[in-house]
């Protein structure tokens, strides 16, 4: 059975903070698709992909999933050089429908030393009350 849940890599940094200054703004530059790991699948990513390319879940997983090092799920395979599998040039095939692992990268996840490799573009942002949390009107 597949996880039905979202899940980031094991030697992930969580850094997806809603009270963080900084938010990266991806430039596309496909570093990290061509970064060594695990790029896990959830079921919905299954689909999304499969549907996409015009095909059928089964075919999918047969033509581009393995088996997790855990055992625990489904993840992309790689190309021979360790690239994602679906990465053309400096295009990422399924762009509309990456998996939710890649559309997190590097803001709810990332791995050690992506800045060196990252051409995300830090972006300053006001800071904003985490939800169900009420501001006080302050007297001025």
């Amino acid at each position: 059975m597949r996880n039905r849940f979202p899940t980031v890599p094991a030697n992930a940094t969580l850094v997806a903070d809603l009270m963080s200054d900084i938010y990266y703004q991806c430039q596309r530059c496909t570093n990290c698709c061509k970064w060594p790991g695990v790029v896990k699948l959830t079921d919905g990513d299954i689909s999304a992909i499969s549907d996409f390319l015009g095909m059928d879940e089964t075919t999918f997983i047969q033509e581009f999933t393995r088996l997790r090092p855990r055992r625990d799920g489904l993840a992309l395979i790689d190309k021979p050089n360790g690239e994602c599998i679906f990465l053309d040039g400096r295009d990422c095939r399924v762009q509309k429908v990456k998996p939710f692992q890649c559309t997190g990268f590097p803001n709810t996840w990332n791995f050690p030393g992506w800045r060196d490799v990252c051409e995300a573009i830090p972006i300053v942002r006001e800071k904003a009350s985490p939800p169900g949390c009420v501001t006080p009107n302050l007297p001025a």
